[in-house]
C-alpha cells in the first residue's frame, strides 16, 4: 500500500490514464476503455520480437494478456498491498491455477476442513490423479506445524470460512508454513482488502472470487491471485497455459466495481451486525455464525487481525426444526431471493447443503457442523429495517417448532 487511503487507491488506480502507457494520446480519457480486441498488430517482425522475449511493454493476444487485465490487476494489488496480481475467468480457476503453480507429483497440501466446496472437492478428489495429497484439519483446535511434512508445499485457508465463519490465525499459520518451507494461500473472498489484508499477515498468495464481492453486483465470474511478482510470475505462466485470464469487458466491469468497493463493504459489514444480533434475539434459532458477534469463538482473533471495525456481510444460523424449518424460511421469505451464490447488493439466503457444500460426504458435513436446519445469509445494501423485517415475517411463518 501507498501514502493514499484504500478508498483513494481503489478509485484512481488503474483509471484510464493507462492509455498513455500505451502511447495512444496525450491526453486520457477519465474512465479506462474496454479493449475488445482478441490480438495485438505490429509494424515489423523486430518490434513483434521484441515484445515476445520482453524486451519492450506490449501486448500480443488477449489469452496471454490485455489492457483491461492489467488496470484491474493493479487495482487488486494496490487494494491488497501486495506487489501484482492476476485476474481470472473465475474463482475457481484462480484457486485452481494458482494450487498446481507450485505442486507436482508426490507432493502435499494441508487445507481447512471447512472450506468452499468446490475447493474441497478439488483437494479431496482431483489432486489425487496428479499424485498429491491434501490433510484436512480443524486449524482451530489443531497443531498445523504438526501436520507439515518435509514435502508439504502449501497450507490452504479462507480468512473467513464458508459457511461457518471461522476466523483463522493469519500470522500464526504464516509462521507454521513457512517456518517448514511451505507457502500460506489465503481466499480472502469474503472479508475484502476492506475487511482484511492477509498478505500483511504474512500470507503468500491471497485469492478471490471475484464474482463476489470485488465485482458486488452479481453480473460478471471472475477469480484473483495477488502475491509477489516473482510468486505472481509463476501462476502467469499457468495461467497463460490453461488460457484462464478474465475477458475484457468482465475485467471493464470487475474495474467500475472495485471503485466503490469500500463503501460498499462498511455497509455490508454494518447491515450484517444489525441482522446478527436480531437473529441472536429469536426463539426461532439455535445459533447464529458471525464473527462480529461478542459470543463467537472467532470474535477476538477477528477484532485482532480485521479492519476499522467491518467483519463482514456473511453470517449463517441454525434454526430450530431443522431442515423443514430451513425449508420452510426459505419459501417464506419475500424480498431475499434463495440464490445458489453471495456477495451482491440484494441480501440473498442459501442452504450450503444442496448447493455449495453438496459434495461434501455426510459424515463429513456432520463432523465439522453443517448441517440440514443451517442456512447461509449474504447481506445486501438494502436499509437494515427491510432485510429485519424480511426476515421476521419469514421466521413467524416457518415451520420452526
Amino acid at each position: 500500500m501507498s501514502e493514499k487511503h484504500l478508498s483513494t487507491e481503489l478509485i484512481h488506480t488503474g483509471d484510464g490514464r493507462i492509455c498513455r502507457e500505451l502511447g495512444a494520446s496525450l491526453s486520457a480519457p477519465e474512465t479506462l476503455p474496454i479493449y475488445l480486441t482478441s490480438v495485438f498488430a505490429f509494424d515489423d517482425v523486430e518490434s513483434a520480437d521484441a515484445v515476445y522475449e520482453h524486451e519492450s511493454d506490449g501486448y500480443i493476444y488477449s489469452r496471454m494478456a490485455n489492457p483491461n487485465a492489467d488496470a484491474v490487476s493493479k487495482i487488486i494489488a494496490s487494494a491488497d498491498g501486495t506487489e501484482t496480481a492476476l485476474v481470472f475467468s473465475s474463482g475457481m480457476a484462480a484457486i485452481t491455477t494458482a494450487i498446481l503453480s507450485f505442486v507436482k507429483t508426490g507432493d502435499h497440501i494441508v487445507a481447512s476442513n471447512v472450506l468452499y466446496g468446490g475447493v474441497h472437492d478439488y483437494l479431496s478428489n482431483e489432486v489425487k490423479r496428479f499424485g498429491i495429497e491434501t490433510t484436512f484439519a480443524n486449524f482451530a483446535k489443531e497443531d498445523i506445524s504438526k501436520l507439515i511434512r518435509p514435502n508439504t508445499k502449501i497450507v490452504y485457508v479462507e480468512t473467513i470460512s464458508n459457511p461457518l465463519m471461522d476466523v483463522p490465525d493469519i500470522a500464526e499459520l504464516a509462521e507454521a508454513a513457512h517456518a517448514n518451507g511451505a507457502l500460506l494461500f489465503v481466499d480472502n473472498t469474503f472479508a475484502t482488502p476492506v475487511v482484511a489484508r492477509p498478505h500483511s499477515l504474512g500470507a503468500d498468495v491471497v485469492l478471490y472470487s471475484a464474482t463476489k464481492y470485488l465485482g458486488g453486483h452479481s453480473d460478471i465470474v471472475g477469480g484473483a491471485a495477488s502475491a509477489k511478482s516473482s510468486l505472481i510470475d509463476e501462476i502467469k505462466r499457468y495461467q497463460v497455459l490453461y488460457g484462464s485470464i478474465m475477458s475484457p469487458s468482465d475485467c471493464w466491469l470487475l474495474a467500475r466495481s472495485l471503485r466503490t468497493l469500500e463503501l460498499r463493504m462498511k455497509r455490508h459489514s454494518s447491515n450484517a451486525v444489525a441482522v446478527a444480533d436480531f437473529l441472536s434475539a429469536h426463539p426461532g434459532v439455535e445459533k447464529v455464525f458471525y464473527p462480529g458477534l461478542p459470543d463467537s469463538p472467532s470474535h477476538e482473533a477477528a477484532k485482532r487481525q480485521f479492519l476499522g471495525g467491518n467483519f463482514g456481510g456473511m453470517l449463517s444460523v441454525n434454526l430450530k426444526g431443522g431442515a423443514r424449518a430451513a425449508s420452510s424460511l426459505i419459501k417464506e421469505l419475500d424480498m431475499i431471493q434463495f440464490v445458489p451464490s453471495l456477495a451482491g447488493t440484494a441480501t440473498t439466503v442459501s442452504y450450503a447443503i444442496k448447493t455449495s457444500h453438496r459434495h461434501y460426504h455426510p459424515e463429513e458435513l456432520d463432523a465439522i457442523g453443517i448441517i440440514p436446519g443451517q442456512v447461509r445469509f449474504s447481506i445486501g445494501l438494502e436499509d437494515v429495517d427491510d432485510i429485519v423485517r424480511d426476515i421476521s415475517r419469514a421466521l413467524g411463518k416457518a415451520q420452526w417448532i
